[in-house]
């Protein structure tokens, strides 16, 4: 970003969240850095892209506001997958248990977008896992130089490197589930078998 200025020339970062259909639909939201008046410039392509936008400061914040996106996401992801897991193990009916948690404190885009599809066994990407570990890596990398522990992202993505060894990869992100079932002696898409 520093050359660029140097050399006269404005860089912006404009990392976006909403997964595929958000980007079908115009409605990602942007996390912005860049000079102001760049972002402002460049105004008519965020309302184009997006629901909502923010700038986030300098060039390169809106790269640090996208990690700080990913580690919600991958650490809320891991919340699902345990409490469907706890759910199946405990005789619960997963859809009742949906219902229950889904409308009060525990509310997530993330339990409300993978709680049906853990139920349904459906892990059919959008936004696949190799993905996330990607962004963990780097996460993980950059706490690392900024010198600060984040113990729930790096166990996280212990389990999401499972995933991979399986060569699940592939797969969406609640996905994480079939991990932590198998780890528990369960396999999850034939648990109405077992």
């Amino acid at each position: 970003f520093a050359r660029g200025k140097a050399q006269g020339v404005f860089c912006v970062d404009a990392p976006v969240t909403g997964g595929p259909k958000g980007a079908q639909d115009g409605e990602l939201s942007i996390m912005i850095g860049g000079e102001p008046e760049a972002v402002q410039a460049l105004e008519p392509l965020w309302r184009t892209m997006g629901k909502s936008w923010v700038h986030m400061g300098p060039a390169g914040s809106g790269q640090h506001a996208k990690l700080v996106n990913q580690i919600l996401i991958a650490n809320n992801l891991m919340g699902v997958a345990e409490a469907f897991l706890y759910a199946q193990k405990s005789g619960l009916d997963l859809q009742k248990v949906f219902d229950a948690v889904s409308g009060g404190a525990a509310a997530s885009w993330q339990l409300s977008t993978h709680g049906p599809r853990n139920i349904q066994n459906n892990f059919q990407p959008g936004f696949m896992a190799s993905h996330l570990i990607k962004d963990m890596g780097i996460v993980l990398a950059e706490a690392d130089r900024l010198k600060i522990a984040l113990p729930g992202l790096a166990l996280v993505n212990q389990m999401y490197q499972g995933l991979k060894a399986q060569g699940r990869d592939n797969l969406a992100t609640n996905a994480l589930l079939l991990v932590l079932a198998a780890y528990s002696g369960l396999d999850w898409q034939e648990r109405d078998n077992e």
